[in-house]
């Protein structure tokens, strides 16, 4: 193995260490010796845009079998053991990577390790279980389907993208997860779970050497000990997808409220005017002070929530706004936003605001690293997503920087881009705002 290389002590966290196995499997941690916890997760550079048209809803399905047992535990083994010691283990899937992770007290930190690299290596996928969680997974799309305020972001995204992967949903759909046999989901697996595809990382009161050397012994012989390898590199950045053409579609559905989210194709992850496009989104429709919080909810009493946000990918991102509301609100919540967007492109923000979105944007990411499991997100992502880590200092000086001009810049280009508009709620499909 590499020797670790230290990335320093940061003085809003811990010492950062990273190790990278001859397999190419990284290690990454931050000891914070003032906590009695450790999150490790281990992480996929996996996700659903990395599906054919087939196998849409792999990844997810994957990351559901991988917790039904491996050659040495059950299902029931993998959750008892953790959760005899007090801890918690979970996942998730994203457009762009896949998550396992626990999180426990310090002195179960091995126990985690080897029930993690254990379900991440060594998993069967039993038949019977493939068809269990078929079912699950089937009642899951139905349930997400009977929630209109997610199913409109779904929508929306899939708006943007068109038949690009990055508009496939996460979970599949009932066509997908029904034909998807398990010789599929065993060759996704064993073909896109490689080592060098993969980056442990840990964070809590942890040593790093000891951290190394029990996953190095949890891996030891599986699928993942894998040939001498250079890690995986960053997935690259670009060019940016052909967008669909701006559009407009209703799901009609019989409910009391409206949902909409209207929007268009934003930055790129790696963006430099990243920071900027944070500061100026919070202004827009991060808060209770934002601008259409403001206008929509406090002096109109139009919607309960409204919020503007923004999503970013390697090569593509989505800037949006969305609100709920009464059905026959609708049109005036839209031209509300519409003007409001097109204000802010015109006249960018005042002095004020400029402060409060920096102000905002800096609170957030520092108040969301107050416990060890944001940490780990933190050291996995920068791993996997950004190919180094950025100091919380360092981040902090990035916004602090930002300027008026480069604010209202981005926003003359960002909110002047062709909008399109999803809507479920109680309408026909031809419907018009």
């Amino acid at each position: 193995m590499t020797n670790p290389a230290q990335r320093g002590a940061d003085p809003l966290g811990g010492t950062v260490n990273k190790t990278v196995l001859p397999s190419g499997l990284r290690i990454v941690t931050e000891a914070i010796p003032t906590v009695r916890s450790v999150s490790i997760g281990i992480w996929a550079a996996i996700g659903s845009r990395d599906e054919t048209p087939e196998l849409s809803g792999a990844s997810h399905f994957l990351e559901h079998l991988l917790f039904k047992g491996t050659e040495r535990r059950t299902a029931m083994d993998i959750s008892a053991e953790i959760e005899a010691v007090g801890g918690e283990t979970n996942a998730f899937t994203a457009k762009e990577y896949t998550c396992y992770y626990a999180r426990v007290l310090d002195e179960s930190l091995p126990l985690a390790i080897d029930v993690l690299c254990d379900l991440a290596a060594n998993s069967v996928l039993a038949d019977a279980d493939v068809e269990t969680e078929r079912g699950v997974i089937l009642e899951e799309i139905a349930m997400h389907d009977d929630e209109p305020g997610d199913q409109v972001h779904d929508i929306f995204t899939e708006l943007i993208y068109g038949e690009h992967p990055l508009g496939q949903l996460i979970s599949g759909d009932e066509q997908t997860i029904g034909a998807m046999t398990r010789a599929q989901i065993e060759t996704f697996y064993r073909e896109r779970y490689t080592a060098p595809h993969l980056v442990i990382a840990a964070a809590g009161n942890l040593d790093h050497e000891a951290v190394v050397a029990q996953i190095t012994a949890a891996l030891a012989g599986s699928p993942l000990d894998g040939p001498p390898a250079a890690p995986a590199t960053r997935r690259p950045a670009g060019p940016e997808p052909a967008y669909a053409p701006p559009a407009r579609i209703v799901e009609p559905k019989d409910t009391e409220q409206a949902h909409v989210v209207l929007g268009a194709p934003g930055l790129p992850r790696l963006d430099d005017r990243r920071f900027a496009a944070a500061v100026l989104n919070n202004v827009l429709g991060g808060g209770m002070s934002s601008r259409l919080f403001q206008e929509i909810r406090e002096k109109r009493g139009l919607a309960y929530s409204v919020y503007s946000y923004t999503t970013q990918y390697a090569d593509s991102g989505l800037f949006a706004v969305y609100a709920g509301c009464a059905p026959g609100k609708v049109e005036e919540v839209l031209a509300l936003s519409r003007a409001e967007l097109a204000r802010v492109a015109e006249t960018g923000l005042d002095a004020e605001e400029l402060d409060r979105g920096k102000g905002m944007t800096k609170g957030a990411y520092v108040l969301g690293l107050e416990d060890t499991g944001s940490r780990m997100t933190r050291l996995a992502k920068a791993e996997l997503l950004y190919d180094d880590l950025l100091p919380v200092a360092g981040y902090l000086e990035r916004v602090d920087a930002v300027t008026a001009a480069e604010v209202d810049s981005l926003a003359a280009d960002l909110l002047t881009r062709p909008h399109s508009l999803a809507v479920v709620g109680p309408f026909d499909e031809e419907t018009e705002w």
